[in-house]
């Protein structure tokens, strides 16, 4: 019985190990997508057209074309999402306002699985 009960300690460790890691994973995605939205927002306030944004997007997922395992591949999407709108010369054009800088728009968050 004890062993049991050793082993099963064992195992709500494993699990809230990978709890623990899945929410690490959560929090980077949940960083990177609020990147993205600020980037998507600046560049709405700069009045992009329509056109522009969409050849981002395509771009995008064009470079992201392979499916991988479905995790994998919403990350490697959302992370050249953000390298594509941070690579905008209308952005780069623009000077950084409200105690922006540089270094924040090009966030070098990866995020791998």
């Amino acid at each position: 019985e004890l062993q049991q009960k050793v082993e099963e300690t064992e195992l709500l460790k494993m699990e809230l190990q990978m709890l623990e890691t899945e929410r690490v994973r959560l929090s980077l995605v949940e960083e990177k997508f609020m990147d993205v939205l600020q980037l998507l927002q600046q560049l709405r306030d700069l009045n992009i057209s329509k056109r522009a944004l969409g050849k981002i997007l395509l771009s995008t997922l064009e470079s992201c074309r392979d499916p991988q395992n479905g995790r994998a591949h919403l990350f490697e999407v959302l992370d050249t999402l953000h390298h594509e709108l941070t690579a905008c010369e209308l952005l780069q054009s623009q000077p950084l306002g409200q105690g922006q800088d540089r270094q924040a728009l090009a966030n070098p968050l990866l995020i791998s699985c």
